[in-house]
């Protein structure tokens, strides 16, 4: 039975209501119960007890996992917050509580993941798992090879280099780029580096699911997309340490500051 326990502000921050940090405020201030009475921080929950925030049940017993691939529109934020216009929980209108895997820049649009399943959130997001996410991107200029060479091989943005990645040409103004980390609005500083505006940015893959349906809408992974999903999950950790950059040897470490400093791992999709 122990192994079914989960600490009270993990339970919480895995429904997607809020983060731990924000759990444990709210359970330090008497919101929340558990079968009724209000617990103390560090209790644990098992998936039987009925927790609920100011009295109101945040996830039902046995609840079904819910996995869903949309196609955000341009103009939808892709936030929980209700009282934000235009939010992408409003504009899919889903009959039970789900929250996005990570984030869309507002002005992007294309694919991204649904869920009620705080579990694999926490394991597609870490930063050390580099899972790849594929765009395709217009610019205002003609691209040049030395633009793709620039782009391929790092750009200084928000006081580190971007790591390498795949970049290909795909017309004269829009490229394809493979990227395995999530820096704030990274596609867009990288291009505005170069001298380049963004015009159209969208989304066409994450890790094994491709985009495939038309913008506005939504699917449910099918029982192949989430099998092949977890087992390409599978190595990565679900831990707050897998944020945390490795650790390279101590004879090398100087080479390599600014890239494992954590202050520079700045997360925040494009």
């Amino acid at each position: 039975m122990e192994e079914n326990l989960k600490r009270l502000n993990k339970f919480i921050g895995e429904t997607g209501f809020c983060s731990r940090r924000e759990a444990d405020k709210i359970i330090e201030e008497g919101r929340v119960t558990i079968n009724g009475i209000v617990p103390e921080l560090g209790t644990k929950v098992s998936p039987e007890d009925e927790v609920r925030i100011d009295g109101k049940l945040i996830r039902e017993k046995n609840e079904k996992m819910v996995y869903l691939a949309f196609n955000k529109p341009a103009g939808i934020e892709c936030t929980t917050n209700l009282e934000v216009s235009n939010n992408i929980v409003d504009y899919i209108n889903y009959p039970s509580r789900i929250f996005p895997i990570g984030r869309l820049d507002k002005a992007s649009e294309g694919l991204i993941f649904m869920t009620n399943d705080g579990d694999i959130v926490n394991k597609i997001l870490r930063a050390r798992n580099n899972h790849e996410k594929e765009y395709t991107v217009t610019v205002n200029k003609l691209i040049t090879d030395r633009f793709i060479e620039k782009m391929s091989n790092g750009i200084p943005i928000l006081d580190t280099v971007t790591r390498k990645c795949k970049v290909e040409k795909i017309s004269s103004t829009t490229f394809k780029i493979v990227l395995t980390q999530g820096l704030n609005r990274q596609i867009r500083r990288m291009c505005e580096y170069l001298g380049y505006g963004v015009t159209a940015l969208k989304r066409i893959r994450i890790i094994n699911i491709s985009l495939d349906i038309p913008v506005g809408r939504f699917r449910d992974l099918t029982d192949a997309e989430i099998k092949e999903l977890n087992t390409l999950i599978e190595p990565s950790s679900k831990t707050e340490e897998a944020s945390l950059p490795k650790q390279e040897p101590v004879k090398r470490r100087t080479e390599f500051i600014k890239r494992d400093d954590p202050r520079y791992k700045k997360r925040g999709d494009y």
